[in-house]
């Protein structure tokens, strides 16, 4: 058969990628590595795939290229086009969940949304080819051709590069995109775990393992800031949870520095707040008789573990609050509000959702997908240099950016 378009992946991103691509009228093959496509989509969510957040956060999206780019790359396919056309294919509304504001399929399986992707695109006459990892991509006249196992070759005018990243690589996947689209030209940034939990050796919250509660984490370097709020986890190594996800980067990207990053988590309320809430209790008409430890485990919900800790790190003895000095209260409002984590890296792509850097975004036309480099090549996905936060931003960037590319392709 002769092809128009080869998509290279077969995930979020090269699915939207084939199914534009297909419905345009072309004539379109997808190439997948692992045994299935969609592997990232059926493990994602805990198997219930957070489809899309449930509001937009351009600004939250982290590249090297300016963000006005990443809103380019967004607006092509704005957030509430994806739900409609979600909720179409899914045939429901999809599930709210208001606390973390996120969408979830009616189903609640992710299964469900991977099937409805993979059956669109061969309802579409798209073809897909699991099992079939490309080995390399290269001009071929005026074709690319793409070269698999056993040194087949596949030509074709239009190539539609959605290889993904390095995280949650399934079998036969080897994130090898940013080799070929450094090997064609482009500026392919150095690229880093993200959305991944911290390590750091630190006994004392070793020993909170498994301690959750919300918080806000904020981390930061000489040259960049980053912070979000939301679940909160001490685990065996580090910490986890949203909120540290969101900003490991910071931490990541110091560490391939040869540097450090400072991450500080406030509990509960502000500094006014907490010294507000520990003078009042301490007065003659509050619980003056209660002992600090219970104090901050009733008021704001603070596991009896974790004040204890709180109590040491503000090197404080376990007091009752009518016997707390003010230059003790501020140690305490200091370190509830800007508790420090010994953080000093990452657990790595093993575990990371999503990677950092890659094709830099001022090399891809944002309304097209296409290379400024390459005649026929169109790029998509976690290959190019920008990922958003927890809450099924990566999936809009994936969706959006696939379906980009593939109408553009379905063009010429």
């Amino acid at each position: 058969m002769k092809l128009d378009v080869v998509v290279v992946g077969g995930g979020a991103a090269g699915l939207l990628a084939a199914l534009a691509a297909a419905r345009g009228g072309r004539r379109v093959l997808v190439l997948e590595a692992a045994k299935d496509v969609g592997r990232k989509i059926l493990v994602s969510g805990g198997g219930r795939c957070n489809v899309l957040p449930m509001e937009d956060a351009p600004e939250r999206f982290v590249s090297e290229s300016p963000n006005r780019l990443v809103r380019r790359f967004l607006d092509r396919w704005p957030l509430s086009s994806q739900r409609t056309f979600f909720e179409d294919l899914l045939g429901g509304t999809l599930r709210e969940e208001p606390e973390s504001k996120k969408l979830f399929p009616p189903s609640n399986r992710a299964i469900d949304v991977r099937d409805a992707l993979r059956g669109a695109v061969m309802a579409a006459g798209g073809e897909l080819h699991a099992g079939a990892p490309v080995r390399n991509l290269a001009r071929a006249g005026d074709a690319l051709a793409v070269r698999l196992d056993g040194e087949e070759e596949i030509a074709a005018p239009y190539v539609i590069l959605a290889t993904g990243g390095r995280s949650v690589l399934a079998g036969g996947a080897d994130a090898a995109g940013f080799a070929w689209a450094a090997a064609l030209g482009h500026l392919v940034r150095p690229t880093y775990p993200a959305l991944v939990p911290l390590t750091g050796d630190a006994p004392a919250h070793h020993a909170l393992a498994g301690v959750s509660l919300t918080a806000r984490v904020t981390a930061w370097t000489e040259k960049e800031r980053a912070s979000s709020s939301g679940g909160f986890l001490f685990t065996h190594k580090g910490w986890s949870g949203p909120a540290i996800l969101d900003v490991s980067h910071v931490v990541e990207r110091a560490t391939l520095a040869g540097a450090s990053a400072e991450v500080r988590v406030c509990f509960g309320f502000g500094e006014e707040e907490w010294d507000a809430a520990l003078r009042g209790a301490g007065s003659s008409g509050g619980s003056g008789s209660l002992f600090l430890s219970s104090f901050l485990s009733k008021s704001s919900s603070l596991p009896d573990r974790l004040a204890g800790l709180i109590l040491e790190e503000a090197r404080v003895p376990d007091v009752k609050l009518s016997g707390l000095s003010r230059e003790a209260r501020l140690r305490v409002v200091e370190t509830l509000t800007a508790f420090p984590l010994p953080a000093s890296g990452t657990e790595g792509y093993r575990t990371a959702e999503v990677t950092g850097g890659g094709v830099a975004l001022e090399e891809v036309d944002a309304g097209s997908g296409r290379s400024r480099l390459v005649p026929g090549l169109f790029l998509a996905g976690e290959i190019l240099d920008a990922f958003g936060p927890i809450g099924g931003f990566n999936f809009q960037w994936a969706w959006a950016t696939g379906r980009t590319a593939g109408e553009a392709a379905a063009r010429g």
